[in-house]
């Protein structure tokens, strides 16, 4: 498995488009992880807002995040309540599974997905306590192997479909946040850190990560916005 860092990726085109959405509670939330469903819906998690308007620290706890699912056409629903912090939106292959953690809990979760309807079902716990840092973003591979960043613990884990560990993926820096696979063959997993939170002598904090794996990874969804017939 082969790391390098840190790689600059070219500016895109601008193509956001307004869905009306507004998230219920500003300021003291913010939005936080967010993906596209296999159906072309956008869902996005909220959680207390810890950033002031200058950009700096706020001390803020419980737990007011939600999950929202925002349809093509701008509806709103609320499927997941009394988050901390929302992180990690991946579904499987088979669309049949949807995974979403809470960070301060260092829990991960395993909800039915009904890939007909897009709706969520009961719920079940697929990763908790794992003693290596808390639960960022994740990607999922064709395997349907979860590769879960660890904010705090240096790494990315790598589990199994049926929550056993299969690799610790060690990196230089210790607060990673969330990762996609890309390249060509979708072999490269492109993985993010930040530059603040960071310890004393922690000259890598805020690189991007590129990582030759020796699995491709699942392709991302995309959003499909009403009224255009494109997908985002």
């Amino acid at each position: 498995m082969k790391i390098s860092s840190p790689v600059c990726l070219a500016a895109v085109a601008d193509q956001r488009v307004h869905h009306g959405f507004r998230l219920s509670g500003w300021p003291e939330v913010r939005l936080n992880d967010g993906r596209p469903d296999p159906r072309g819906n956008s869902w996005v998690g909220s959680m207390f807002n810890n950033v002031a308007p200058d950009g700096g620290s706020v001390e803020r706890g419980g737990t007011p995040g939600v999950l929202h699912r925002i349809a093509p056409d701008g509806t709103v629903t609320e499927w997941v309540l009394n988050i901390g912090i929302s992180n990690t939106l991946c579904w499987n292959a088979e669309r049949t599974r949807f995974y979403f953690a809470d960070y301060p809990k260092n829990e991960m979760r395993i909800y039915d997905y009904d890939a007909a309807t897009g709706n969520l079902g009961e719920s079940r716990i697929f990763l908790s306590g794992f003693e290596r840092g808390i639960p960022d973003g994740s990607a999922i591979d064709r395997d349907g192997f979860i590769w879960n960043c660890r904010y705090y613990g240096g790494g990315i884990v790598r589990v199994a479909p049926d929550g056993q560990i299969d690799r610790f993926i060690e990196l230089p820096t210790r607060n990673i946040t969330t990762c996609t696979f890309g390249g060509q063959d979708l072999s490269t997993l492109f993985v993010t850190s930040p530059a603040n939170d960071t310890e004393v002598g922690d000259r890598l904090a805020g690189s991007l990560w590129m990582i030759e794996t020796d699995v491709a990874g699942s392709p991302e969804n995309k959003v499909h916005v009403a009224g255009t017939g494109n997908l985002h």
